[in-house]
């Protein structure tokens, strides 16, 4: 069983859909650097730092659905549902 913020966000998923942990599969896991205090998932009207955020991304599976998941190093992830497409560097 994976730890950290992969589990973090396994359990997110599987809470709010219904399914079983042992089949969400992980599409993506990986560290990136987001452009800003978005963290790759900017909401309308809010304004953020713009600085580069070491962080990670993880895309997860379930049910033939995928979800986003960003954080940010040391936090928790949260999901994002419409993340932007040029939110990492070198993404």
């Amino acid at each position: 069983m994976p730890d950290g913020p992969l589990a973090a966000a396994i359990a997110d998923l599987s809470s709010d859909t219904g399914v079983d942990p042992d089949d969400i599969k992980v599409v993506v896991n990986q560290e990136v650097t987001w452009r800003d205090g978005s963290l790759g998932c900017p909401k309308p009207g809010m304004f953020y730092t713009q600085a580069l955020v070491d962080g990670y991304r993880i895309v997860l599976r379930a049910g033939g659905e995928e979800v986003a998941y960003h954080g940010s190093v040391g936090k928790p992830p949260f999901r994002c549902d419409h993340p932007a497409p040029n939110g990492a560097v070198g993404a």
